[in-house]
């Protein structure tokens, strides 16, 4: 998908190594600067929980994961895209927003471009009248989904790739034809994916220019990339966030897109708890081994055993999970991706059809500046096998370390634990009987706000 590395050696190292910035002893942090709080578009964004990727273009129809941009567009001749069809999957699946590949690193725009002939106006495609663009932001808002676009960087096909100042005024361009003519859009999705040009040269990207012009343009869209501004990568592309998760970060960590050295990884995974800015981790994952459509990976579709791991490796851990469903040569999802989609759904609402928690009382008590208790009496014996823990994130990000305990009769006994919690935290364990539950945060930044407790009935 993208030009990237494998954080997570790097980053386990510095986890056994203890070298995790602001982490003390025992798990405890102190956050030295007042609590960084987030913007509501990005509580927005974490809000939507699920994200579909759609990746799409030329490589669909060659059979490639990565384009050379020397493609024919002629190739490129979907018979029955129905950008609504990608729209109600994702919906049925609980997917709120939904990312189309505006352009690849191939250089192939799937909207008509003044920018340059490599796009749909020199395809077949709707007879050369053709916008997937437009179709699908438009399919996403007929669904009640929040449409992204995202707009590679790396172009393997103009020209002027590798002329700086020339294509860096090029991409500004494409960029600024995406951000006005459809409508709202709720992220702006970059990499920092850079090689040689067709020229031979290598491109020095103007990231602060490409930055403002977002949040000039679409000042209420989120921009994700590497190092942010508001989004920042969880360090894989298999949909597992960091644990510790925090969603404030150094911004000096990952100074640019595509940055590279042994303290990325960590950086990425994990955030920062002293961080001065606020940049929650997005994880993203293909459904199928690529993150083009191939005709033979139809029986190679995660199951949706593996989705539902997906999401308590993700949302479960403060993130948010950006799983890539792509159309195949016809325009259509593959009915075994649609058929997942609903299944995932399906099995997720059963999970968490019966919270026994949202009408008991719960106690809540200090006991001093970081280390309080959350005490409830259900009010009779239950079996659980989920807790969703959750901090008003609105009020920033405290937790570090907390414990939950169980007891039916006698004594409270450990049921779960761990470490961040953020805007969700989810945990799954062997059934247990209970009546009582006590949430114990033994390590916060600073004086935690009361976070929510759900528990959820074995099934």
């Amino acid at each position: 998908m993208i030009d990237r590395r494998s954080f997570l050696s790097t980053a386990a190292a510095a986890i056994a190594a203890g070298s995790l910035p602001g982490v003390l002893q025992g798990g405890a942090t102190r956050r030295s600067a007042p609590r960084v709080l987030p913007s509501p578009a990005q509580l927005a964004w974490q809000r939507d929980e699920l994200a579909l990727f759609c990746h799409f273009g030329v490589n669909t129809f060659t059979d490639r994961e990565w384009g050379d941009g020397t493609e024919n567009p002629a190739i490129f001749a979907p018979t029955q895209l129905d950008a609504r069809q990608w729209a109600r999957a994702a919906r049925a699946g609980g997917f709120k927003a939904m990312i189309l590949t505006a352009k690849h690193h191939d250089g192939f725009c799937l909207w008509p471009t003044a920018t340059t002939p490599h796009s749909v106006a020199s395809s077949p495609f709707r007879s050369g009248k053709g916008d997937v663009v437009r179709e699908f932001v438009d399919a996403a808002r007929a669904e009640g989904l929040r449409p992204g676009l995202y707009l590679s960087p790396w172009d393997r096909n103009n020209p002027a790739y590798g002329d700086s100042p020339r294509y860096n005024d090029l991409y500004c361009d494409q960029l600024t034809e995406l951000l006005t003519r459809y409508g709202p859009l709720a992220e702006v999705w970059f990499d920092g994916a850079n090689a040689e040009g067709p020229n031979g040269k290598r491109q020095v990207y103007d990231w602060p220019r490409v930055f403002a012009l977002v949040r000039r343009l679409q000042p209420e869209a989120v921009m994700f990339s590497d190092a942010g501004p508001d989004v920042r990568w969880c360090g894989n592309e298999n949909g597992i966030a960091g644990d510790p998760n925090w969603s404030t970060v150094d911004p000096a960590a990952v100074p640019y897109p595509g940055a590279d050295g042994p303290t990325i990884g960590p950086a990425l995974q994990h955030g920062d708890p002293s961080g001065t800015v606020w940049r929650p981790a997005e994880a993203d994952v293909s459904i199928r081994p690529g993150w083009f459509y191939h005709p033979a990976d139809d029986a190679r579709v995660k199951s949706v055993d593996r989705l539902t791991d997906l999401y308590f490796s993700s949302v479960g851990r403060n993130s948010k999970l950006l799983l890539n469903v792509p159309p195949t040569r016809d325009g259509l999802l593959h009915e075994s991706d649609v058929g997942r989609l609903a299944g995932f759904r399906e099995r997720m609402s059963g999970m968490f059809a019966n919270d026994v928690a949202p009408a008991v009382q719960q106690r809540w008590r200090a006991i001093d500046a970081s280390v309080a208790e959350l005490e409830l009496d259900l009010g009779r014996a239950v079996t659980i096998s989920i807790a969703r823990l959750a901090e008003p994130i609105e009020r920033g990000q405290t937790i570090s370390s907390y414990a939950l305990d169980g007891a039916l009769d006698g004594e409270w006994k450990p049921i779960s634990g761990g470490s961040t919690i953020g805007y969700a935290r989810l945990d799954r364990f062997a059934p247990v009987s209970i009546r009582r539950v006590r949430l114990r945060v033994h390590g916060a930044a600073d004086a935690p706000p009361r976070p929510s407790l759900r528990l959820f009935e074995a099934r």
